[in-house]
């Protein structure tokens, strides 16, 4: 079947991601801006439906098998401009299967893929290395429903097909204690290059939605996240030890975190040495309802820095913005510039926080102190605060350059301390409520805004 009898992908294949992969850098700029770069729409000379492996779309019958014959049937087009994996209307029940190269996955308009409540249907496979074990228990893994591992060149788009883990039940055995192995993830892409992630939604996560780990230029726009806010621990996207990546116009709403910038686990990722860096993020609305709409770590062994976001609508959050770690991480939280936000109906806006997060196990180093500094807020207006920020830091480690300037909160007035500050320095200007004094270091101004544009514009570090 060739893509002129079907509905193409948004047509975002080839030459977009030739140019995302070719993008550089000038003068400590981005020449694309990195998500100012616009792409140069194509659609893969070759497509076959999923119908053709004889999948069955009736939210019962099993279709791992039919996904895994077609994704490798597609395999052998990958020197021949690559391929897309068409989806049609319809409930596509199905275990873990593995993406390729040079693939599009397209789910059309109607088009649900549906994660087995099975177990046993999700694969088992070995911790990643900068993590050393599963988060929620030690040991191996349950693999991710939809998988990409060392592959360059993956689309997975749609006329907003949806892509649903039914991740209720995953949910009540991770509250009862029943599980043996880490839940598992929608979608999970490692070491991998030149991906794109559009026009899908995601529903009801067993975990994290989107995981990119150890992986370089990564575009994910135009997507809807959504899990129940009693759903454990569920997150929206985690950008992981990876570079090069692009966030914009989404929309996520998820029972933890609704975005985590994340680089590996203590001792693991110290020795792994993947850092997540330059990372754009824009045009987004976040809604956490027991985490933060925004946050960094606490796992950050590998470090994280060179991060622009700008342009958020955060709302109805446990905390809009949070920075998180503890002593035995090492690795550093810095170089971070977040700018013109609007915040409704948030606990607490600002968090930054040195006690935050376990260790994976008794190996971790407590003498590896993690650094927290050059980070950047500005042009922020919330509505309906209970607390303007909690600063906490760490004695050994202080948080330095915390920088805050032209914002404005409506706190309620109810609260009693709008701040709280103890290990931390920074520079405030036109900043209300009036922070705590250990913000107001004059000293600091000339780091502080050495990161800003003379417009007053956020720079991409």
């Amino acid at each position: 079947m060739s893509c002129l009898n079907i509905k193409c992908p948004t047509q975002v294949a080839l030459l977009f991601l030739l140019a995302l992969c070719n993008a550089i850098r000038v003068n400590g700029e981005e020449s694309n801006g990195r998500c100012d770069l616009m792409p140069t729409l194509d659609s893969r000379p070759h497509s076959v439906s999923i119908l053709e492996f004889g999948a069955v779309g009736d939210g019962k019958t099993l279709n791992t098998i039919a996904f895994q014959n077609a994704i490798f049937y597609l395999k052998s087009f990958a020197d021949k401009g690559g391929a897309q994996l068409y989806v049609p209307p319809g409930r596509w029940l199905t275990g873990s299967f593995d993406l390729t190269s040079h693939l599009t996955l397209f789910l059309e308009k109607g088009a649900v893929i549906l994660g087995s409540q099975d177990p046993s249907h999700w694969d088992i496979v070995e911790p990643l290395p900068s993590y050393g074990r599963g988060i929620e228990l030690p040991g191996k893994i349950y693999r991710s429903l939809i998988n990409g591992y060392m592959l360059r060149d993956v689309v997975i788009t749609g006329d907003n097909g949806t892509i649903d883990g039914q991740g209720s039940i995953w949910w009540d055995w991770f509250i009862s204690h029943s599980l043996n192995y880490t839940r598992p993830h929608l979608v999970e892409f490692v070491s991998s290059e030149c991906v794109l992630v559009s026009n899908i939604t995601f529903l009801n996560a067993p975990a994290y939605n989107i995981h990119p780990v150890y992986c370089s230029n990564v575009h994910i726009h135009d997507i809807s996240v959504y899990a129940p806010p009693g759903s454990s621990y569920t997150v929206g996207i985690v950008l992981d030890s990876s570079d090069n990546i692009c966030i914009e116009d989404c929309s996520i709403s998820m029972g933890h975190d609704a975005i985590t910038l994340k680089s590996g686990w203590d001792e693991y990722d110290i020795a792994y040495g993947r850092p997540t860096t330059n990372v754009h993020i824009r045009r987004v609305q976040l809604q956490s309802s027991s985490g933060s709409s925004l946050a960094f770590g606490s796992e950050m062994s590998g470090g994280i820095s060179g991060i622009q976001v700008q342009e958020l609508h955060l709302h109805d959050s446990l905390t809009g913005i949070e920075f998180r770690t503890t002593k035995g991480r090492g690795g550093h939280i810095k170089e971070i510039i977040i700018s013109d936000v609007n915040m409704q109906t948030v606990e607490t806006a600002f968090s930054a926080v040195g006690n935050c997060g376990s260790h994976p196990d008794d190996k971790f180093d407590p003498d590896a102190l993690p650094v927290l500094e050059k980070i950047t807020l500005q042009n922020i207006v919330g509505t309906n605060i209970n607390m303007a920020g909690n600063f906490i830091g760490i004695q050994e480690s202080p948080f330095t350059s915390i920088c805050l300037s032209n914002i404005s909160l409506s706190i309620d007035s109810t609260s009693s301390d709008s701040w709280q500050c103890s290990y931390v320095s920074g520079f405030s200007e036109s900043v209300s409520p009036k922070p705590c004094p250990e913000l107001e270091n004059f000293n600091t101004s000339s780091s502080c805004f050495s990161l800003m544009k003379p417009n007053g514009r956020a720079a991409i570090l």
